[in-house]
């Protein structure tokens, strides 16, 4: 099982979007209710620049989010000063907070990084480096190296650290892709006892609307089993949930068993464990993206 990061929170959602701008609380606090009964684990607070108003808007809300549930929140601004007024207001009831996220750049992590001490949370470390996001999992790596060695000068340790190791598109970056998975095998090795996360949903963008859903799953499976500890996707979404939750264990026997080399005879199959295997194909390279994979 890994953690639910709901996404759904988002000041680019049409429903909450608006319940944000206008401090309207009774949206926010009735989608924070339901995801906490849909068994999400932690909550995303997604404030994107915010750069109007950003430090009052990010107080009220984790207050207002606050008030009706005791996960703990991911807050998700670029905006420093908005992150820093939400950890000001943030309590810790059942786990600290997590700043979503720091880059692996020189001039965010000096900015940044002290705020983990400072207010006793935990951080997203993005692997997004100077020349932007990596091209395979030995440039992850390196970023991941850089990350620690300042983090460990300022006494934070790598168990208060979850690594985003930047989850592309499938449809215009599919051999990129296989550097995220890659680097999520090697995470234990190269920063024991730290957690991990991604926003899953990016694997399928660009991808029509009726082929995201499969993308995300079995995506997410193949993520799973690399070892991922948690992912930030639809936390309405029952299906990508349950795969979260382990509730599926059927589907992840197949999509692990084409991950481990093994050539499924899909003869006898349904139409979706069927799919679930072409996806899985094609999400490790094995025959090219187009938008029309599953009628090959």
């Amino acid at each position: 099982m890994i953690n639910v990061v709901a996404e759904n929170i988002n000041i680019m959602s049409k429903y909450t979007g608006s319940a944000m701008r206008e401090k309207d609380p009774k949206p926010i606090q009735e989608w924070a209710e339901k995801l906490t009964e849909k068994n999400a684990n932690l909550l995303d607070l997604n404030l994107g620049p915010a750069r109007k108003g950003g430090p009052e808007m990010m107080q009220w809300l984790v207050k207002t989010i606050q008030e009706v549930t005791d996960l703990p929140l991911f807050l998700d601004t670029t905006n420093n000063e908005a992150m820093e007024a939400g950890l000001q207001v943030y309590v810790n009831k059942s786990g600290p907070a997590v700043i979503n996220s720091i880059m692996a750049t020189p001039e965010r992590m000096a900015l940044q990084l002290p705020l983990v001490n400072k207010y006793d949370c935990e951080m997203v470390g993005l692997m997004w480096g100077p020349d932007g996001i990596p091209r395979d999992e030995n440039e992850r790596a390196i970023l991941l190296d850089s990350m620690v060695t300042q983090a460990s000068e300022q006494g934070i340790p790598l168990e208060k650290i979850w690594f985003d190791p930047i989850v592309v598109p499938v449809s215009s970056q599919q051999q990129e892709l296989q550097g995220c998975t890659t680097f999520m095998q090697w995470l234990p090795d190269l920063a024991p006892g730290a957690k991990s996360t991604c926003g899953l949903s990016n694997v399928s963008n660009g991808s029509p609307d009726e082929l995201r859903d499969i993308l995300n799953q079995v995506y997410l499976i193949m993520l799973k089993k690399c070892g991922i500890t948690s992912a930030i996707l639809d936390g309405f979404d029952e299906e990508i949930v349950n795969i979260a939750h382990d509730k599926v264990p059927e589907l992840e026997d197949i999509v692990g068993r084409v991950m481990d080399g093994e050539d499924v005879d899909t003869s006898g199959m349904g139409k979706k464990e069927a799919d679930y295997v072409k996806t899985a194909k094609m999400l490790l390279g094995q025959s090219l993206y187009s938008h029309s994979w599953l009628d090959l």
